[in-house]
């Protein structure tokens, strides 16, 4: 994989030297574990480098949680986390608070002279914020997210790949200027909460019904009863994981399941200790799904409006379900996906019990 402007022959033997270098990638939870893989190869590839990522407060355990081999040492995959706050900030900007807290997070980017900044995100705040962050060079995406990104770069990269992992690493290669591959990341959090001791025994999957827009959501009910069908046939606990603002999607599912779904509504760092367990993972496209695939967890994917090719699971064992009639789009649409919900509950089930049997469950 090399970035089309350099041949093979220059980038095998001259790899970048960056004293310092900036991970730009602030939300959301799916999109922060897109880019971890990319990250993970520059660390493994520039084994000297310090590392840092600016990204928003609920993710910064996501990451501080990941670690790569580097030389046969274990090393974490950045070494300083920057949080910001943007979504508050933006709903209080007259706030002496907001401006005070801005300006703090300004001056600790700054005073973390990093050399290179990189925008794995493409939009106008990410792109601002390298600039902000006073990196001389600032790699980005030639054809980022927000068109108007692209002018606090200076130099950018030609996406190259279908998968959004494979576009991130394109562009990671271009910054180290030799081709790099994924190695294996490993999710390790400390510290959980003692209600994940004891109370998480046997085999168990786990279940998602909800997702960043209501068009990418499969009908909670019909969770429910994948629940009471895994529970009866196969003898697997079943827990619905639900975020903040979701208890209507777990009532639902609970109605359905017989009494077999057990709500769950953890962190992200309780959630890597509860996934790293899971014989199996349900659920759209959407954070806790691709965070079961960095782990190397079977998955079970229902996709409707968004493409698979782009944004599907990626490096485990996995079935993704999709209506042919489903029409790709990324316009946060709220009303229901017609073609999605012609998947049934048999066929999701029928799934799990094809990848079960493929892993010898």
């Amino acid at each position: 994989m090399l970035p089309a402007h350099s041949s093979a022959t220059e980038l095998t033997v001259c790899l970048r030297a960056i004293p310092r270098l900036l991970i730009i990638r602030l939300s959301a939870m799916g999109d922060v574990l897109h880019t971890l893989p990319a990250v993970a190869s520059l660390r493994a590839a520039l084994a000297q480098t310090h590392f840092g990522w600016v990204l928003e407060e609920r993710w910064a355990d996501l990451v501080a949680c990941a670690s790569v081999n580097v030389g046969g040492i274990r090393r974490a995959v950045v070494d300083q986390v920057h949080v910001v706050n943007l979504r508050h900030w933006r709903q209080s900007l007259t706030s002496r608070r907001t401006w005070k807290d801005a300006v703090g997070s300004i001056h600790e980017l700054r005073s973390a002279a990093y050399d290179v900044a990189v925008d794995f995100q493409g939009a106008v705040r990410s792109s601002l914020i390298a600039r902000l962050s006073g990196a001389p060079t600032i790699f980005g995406f030639a054809e980022p997210r927000e068109n108007a990104a692209s002018m606090f770069y200076t130099t950018t990269v030609l996406a190259q790949g279908t998968h959004i992992i494979q576009q991130n690493l394109w562009l990671a290669s271009a910054v180290a200027n030799q081709p790099l591959r994924v190695p294996p990341l490993e999710f390790t959090c400390s510290n959980i909460d003692t209600r994940f001791s004891g109370n998480v025994t046997g085999a168990y999957a786990i279940l998602n019904p909800g997702a960043g827009w209501e068009a990418k959501q499969w009908p909670p009910e019909r969770y429910g009863e994948v629940a009471q069908r895994l529970a009866s046939q196969l003898g697997l606990r079943c827990f619905i994981n639900i975020g903040p603002g979701e208890e209507a999607l777990w009532r639902a599912a609970q109605a359905t399941s017989g009494g077999a779904a057990e709500p769950i509504s953890w962190s992200p760092r309780e959630l890597v200790n509860l996934v790293r367990g899971a014989r199996l993972f349900i659920g759209g496209d959407t954070g806790p799904m691709h965070l079961a695939a960095a782990m190397g967890i079977p998955v079970v994917a229902i996709f409707g409006p968004t493409d698979p090719a782009r944004t599907g699971p990626f490096g485990t064992r996995s079935i993704v379900l999709r209506n042919p009639h489903s029409r790709t789009t990324l316009s946060h649409e709220s009303s229901p996906d017609q073609a999605m919900l012609e998947i049934s509950t048999d066929d999701v089930v029928s799934a799990a019990m094809d990848l079960l049997r493929d892993t010898g469950e």
